[in-house]
Parts: C-alpha cells; structure tokens; sequence
C-alpha cells in the first residue's frame, strides 16, 4: 500500500515544476501583469476539466482503431502521434473561454501566456498518473522519469498551447473569425506530436530521441517567452 509520504512526495514533484514554471512564464511579462486569479483558473482548467475531457475523448476515438487495425503496433503509436496531440490541444486551451479570463486578453502577449499556463495545469496532472504508474520501477527509476517529464513534459504542454492560446487571442482582440486560431491549432498539434515521436519510439535511438526532444521544447518555450517580452514592450 503506497504510504502518504509517498503520495505526498509524488504530489510535491508532479506539481511543484509546473507551478514555477507558471510564474516565470506570467512574469515574463513585464508591464500589465496577469492577474492571479485568471492564472488560477487556467492552471486549474489545465489541471482538471482539460485532463478529464481528454481522457474520454482519447478513449472513444481509440476504439475504432481496435476494428480497423489488426497489428496492434500501429495503435499506440497513432494514439502517441495523433489522437492525443489532437485531442489534448484542443481540450487545453479552451481555458480561454472562461468568461474571466477571456475578459483580460487585452494584449497579444495575454493568449500566449494563459496557453501557457493551461498547458502547464494539464502537464501536472499528467505528472501525477505517470508518476503514480513509476512507483513500480524502483525509487531511482521514479525520480529520473519525474525530472524527465518535469522538463520536457512541462515545456511541450507550455509550449504547444501557447501558440493555440495565441491564435485565441488574436480572433478575440480582433473580433475575427475563430477559423484564425486553426494555422495556430496545427502547429501546436504538429510540436506535440513530433515531441511524442522522439521521445517515445527508438528512430533516432533512445538517447538522442530525448536530447532532440528536449531540444525542440527549449527552443519553442525561448521563442515564446521571445515573443511575450517583445509584445510586452511594445504595449509598455
């Protein structure tokens, strides 16, 4: 029976990256700070409603695939690749529809932020269930496969729906058409299928698959941070 230092361990390192991570995300901006409270609801959208829609739209539009696929090789890497990219990038950053947070994209920078931080709610919860599923492999296993996901798990949830929470924004400050956030939606789908394609299968080796993983979170979460600071600044 898993005692409670164990959970409450396993709650400490599934939560605690995220919520840094959140600040240093919200404080890169530097003039007309988010509210806390928006920040809240997004994290917990992530964290909560987002992981539980997810979960049953992943499992409903996996059960065709156990009719129309005899290999069972090919299902797992379409739900990796495919469905959960799909899924997951669209359930995320719904967060900005909240009535009190969409009041506040009042700025560019808002809808990538609040992305952002939604992702970054989702990623924690992710922790969690993963997490809870390494305690199996030994207490060396389990901290190296938290830290692992602490970083590159974090970053992809960040980072991919940063750019829907963008293109969200945008039609908002806007008033266009929400058609305008699907170039966003693609390319959020596109990071976080090609990050689960590293990571998770042996085509570049397992080592390399990680590094070119981590590589690719890095650079879109600098570029983003990039972009926040240089809206930011044109807004000061």
């Amino acid at each position: 029976m898993t005692s409670i230092l164990t959970w409450g361990l396993l709650v400490f390192l599934s939560f605690l990256p995220p919520l840094i991570y959140t600040i240093w995300i919200r404080n890169t901006e530097r003039c007309h700070r988010q509210q806390w409270f928006s920040i809240f609801l997004c994290f917990l959208w992530g964290a909560t409603i987002a992981v539980i829609a997810a979960l049953i739209l992943e499992i409903v539009l996996e059960m065709p695939l156990q009719y129309s696929f005899s290999s069972g090789d090919i299902r797992p890497f379409l739900l990796a690749i495919v469905i959960a990219p799909v899924v997951e990038e669209f359930t995320k950053p719904l967060a900005l529809r909240l009535r009190s947070v969409k009041k506040q994209l009042s700025e560019l920078e808002d809808g990538l932020i609040y992305g952002a931080v939604a992702g970054l709610g989702f990623s924690a919860t992710e922790n969690l269930l993963y997490g809870y599923s390494f305690l199996s492999e030994g207490f060396v296993i389990f901290l190296a496969l938290m830290t692992m996901r602490s970083f590159g798990g974090c970053l992809l949830h960040a980072s991919a729906t940063a750019l829907t929470g963008y293109g969200f924004g945008k039609t908002v400050m806007k008033q266009s058409s929400f058609l305008g956030v699907l170039p966003y939606f693609l390319l959020a789908i596109f990071l976080h299928g090609s990050y689960n394609f590293l990571v998770s299968y042996e085509f570049f080796g397992v080592l390399s698959g990680l590094v070119l993983g981590f590589l690719v979170v890095i650079l879109a979460i600098t570029l983003i941070r990039k972009k926040i600071r240089t809206l930011d600044e044109n807004n000061c």
